[in-house]
């Protein structure tokens, strides 16, 4: 972090020093060195021109609501970025990025000491606002985050086990103070908190659901209702959402996390208990909801009032909390099994129980995902055959198509895993079977979710089979039937990437030993793009070839590393031990992130060769055929 204050600080002076008259216009920066910062948070989705494009953009001094500003300009007219001096001090206090001619994140430096200390997004980005009391980079508090980011939040923390990322999302004691509940909704409130800030490390080391590259792609609840003052012994009315459900993308699967309960406090919304990725366990909020049940006085002798959860109801959830309690205790393959089959049992009682279709979607989802990933790994021999006839029953029922389509692609997905993981598997008969049974899903649920991730089995298949045709078919009917799904973007680019050769690449990213590595810059050289991971055997093989062309070639012929690697940290651990002398790009979202989604790269290694002119030659280029493709470039 300190690497990029440091390097932006540099820009900053001459941005500084360029806020004075006319005449020391010329001493400016250019667009291309104001572009090259970059926001101090990870995962703003902002506008970032190509060389070629950048070299066409330009730096325009403004007043901008009566303050001295620039603003850097595309070919077209459009806002990249806006530097603006607030205090009159002629150095820069507020960085700001656009996406679309919309501004999206912006950096702070509210205490004007030259390093940003709060950070917001706008527009499309978002609604947040964070603080950064002790300026390293890192938000320490939120003053203001959206129901929907809280989710977001969560998934990420849970993805990066990190637990400080979720601690800021949890009530504070002052904010609980300020609701006004009764005494004793407030003792459980806190004592949820306290115990989810507490158990949260364990949770992430044991859960299997949310892994390194998971991405938050859909909020899901009921809408949020008002609990009045007077409830419970409360003062004041306050803002509630019970039963929140985090959707998000984990290893090309969807995967849930029941987050519960959310509090409106002024202008954040506050999580007050543990999140539970599904198939993970269930937090004790029941299908009605911690705060939206019937207090005790109110209810009858004949049970809860309506919307609140029945004895039946609550006993089940109790047991599957003990259950829970008992599986973290499991040592043996025999004890996992047996709490898997106990916890399907109960998950499918509950949702039997539900008292309302939406609640009875949520535990069916949660059955259909957790009896999927169980079978994977072994701890469910006969979960096929619970999906199985999960799905019969689903699928009699018309009003339950969607449902029936949810559980059926798990099925599929169980089978195929179950099938390739057999000690004697016929492997071509195995995946002729799958797709088949792909293209069969496709077209019996044409519009469900998961007939997007289905499409982009059958292209991915189809192109490593070198039927392209075949494969850009699926890939179009993807953006066409599917826009907004993250199958989308990825099919989007692997469309260009099958029609590239013969054209200009354009590829630039971060490079984690700071600054831009951008291909424009290698004109004039062969450049073989690499997309690998440290955590692929064959992508490590390949490097004692690459060193020995790059040294061969070294004059006329380059690499340029493109990691996909979820943690930046694997990368470094492997170039600390196994040094490159070639430049590296790595961005947060590993196999999910622009780097690989822009080019559709759904496989590591993949190696794209270009030639002197940036025209990309062969876009899957082998190690075997290399040497003879450079030689002859070269020449």
């Amino acid at each position: 972090m300190m690497r990029l204050y440091s390097s932006k600080t540099a820009i900053l002076t001459i941005l500084g020093a360029a806020m004075l008259p006319q005449a020391s216009w010329a001493a400016a920066p250019s667009a291309g060195q104001a572009l090259k910062l970059a926001p101090i948070q990870q995962g703003v989705d902002y506008d970032r021109p190509t060389a070629e494009q950048a070299a066409k953009c330009k730096m325009v001094a403004k007043k901008i609501d009566g303050n001295v500003g620039w603003i850097v300009e595309g070919p077209d007219g459009a806002i990249l970025r806006k530097f603006v001096d607030t205090n009159g001090d002629n150095i820069v206090d507020q960085w700001s990025y656009y996406k679309d001619g919309l501004e999206v994140y912006r950096d702070i430096d509210f205490n004007y000491n030259g390093k940003a200390d709060q950070f917001r997004w706008f527009h499309t980005g978002g609604s947040r606002w964070g603080l950064d009391t002790n300026e390293d980079g890192a938000i320490d508090s939120w003053k203001q985050i959206s129901a929907e980011e809280v989710t977001s939040e969560i998934v990420a923390a849970i993805a990066s086990h990190d637990a400080q990322r979720f601690s800021r999302l949890l009530i504070t004691p002052s904010e609980l103070k300020s609701l006004g509940l009764g005494k004793a909704k407030a003792e459980s409130v806190a004592e949820k908190a306290g115990r989810a800030s507490a158990d949260f490390k364990a949770m992430t080391a044991r859960q299997k659901t949310i892994a390194k590259d998971a991405v938050w792609v859909q909020f899901s609840a009921n809408r949020p209702g008002i609990v009045p003052a007077g409830t419970d012994l409360s003062t004041k009315d306050f803002k509630v959402y019970e039963n929140v459900v985090a959707i998000a993308e984990s290893e090309g699967h969807n995967a849930q996390v029941q987050v519960g309960t959310l509090v409106q406090v002024g202008d954040t919304w506050r999580a007050i208990e543990m999140p539970r990725p599904m198939g993970e366990g269930q937090a004790d909020a029941t299908p009605g909801g911690f705060f939206f049940q019937a207090s005790l006085p109110s209810r009858g002798e004949n049970g809860p009032a309506a919307g609140g959860a029945s004895e039946a109801m609550q006993k089940l959830l109790g047991d599957l909390e003990k259950l829970q309690v008992e599986a973290e205790k499991a040592t043996t393959h025999a004890d996992q099994v047996k709490y898997t089959n106990r916890r399907a049992d109960l998950i499918g009682q509950i949702a039997d129980a539900a008292q309302n279709p939406d609640d009875r979607a949520m535990w069916v989802r949660q059955l259909a995902d957790m009896l999927g990933a169980a079978v994977q790994v072994g701890n469910c021999p006969d979960g096929t055959q619970r999906l199985k006839s999960l799905f019969e029953v689903l699928d009699k029922n018309a009003a339950d198509k969607n449902l029936a389509a949810y559980v059926k692609f798990r099925q599929l997905t169980a089978a195929y895993v179950l099938a390739m993981q057999a000690p004697k598997a016929d492997v071509t008969k195995v995946q002729a079977d799958w797709i088949k049974s792909l293209e069969q899903f496709a077209s019996d649920y044409p519009t469900a979710a998961d007939a997007a991730e289905a499409m982009l089995q059958l292209a991915i298949n189809q192109e490593f089979s070198g039927e392209d045709g075949n494969a850009e078919k699926w890939y179009s009917r993807i953006v066409k039937e599917f826009p907004d799904s993250p199958a989308a973007k990825k099919a989007t680019g692997a469309r260009a990437r099958l029609d590239s050769v013969d054209k200009v690449l354009a590829l630039s990213g971060q490079s984690p030993a700071g600054g831009t590595v951008d291909l424009a810059k290698y004109r004039g050289k062969v450049v073989l793009i690499q997309y690998w991971s440290a955590r692929s055997s064959s992508s490590k093989a390949d490097m004692a070839s690459l060193k020995e062309l790059w040294n061969k070639y070294g004059r006329q012929f380059t690499i340029v590393g493109v990691n996909l690697d979820n943690d930046v940290k694997d990368l470094n651990a492997y170039l600390a031990d196994n040094p490159l002398p070639w430049p590296q790009i790595h961005e947060e979202g590993g196999s999910d992130s622009r780097l690989a989604t822009q080019l559709g790269i759904f496989a590591v290694p993949t190696m794209i060769l270009v030639d002197q002119q940036g025209k990309v030659v062969n876009r899957n280029v082998s190690v075997a055929d290399l040497e003879s493709e450079v030689k002859r470039l070269v020449k």
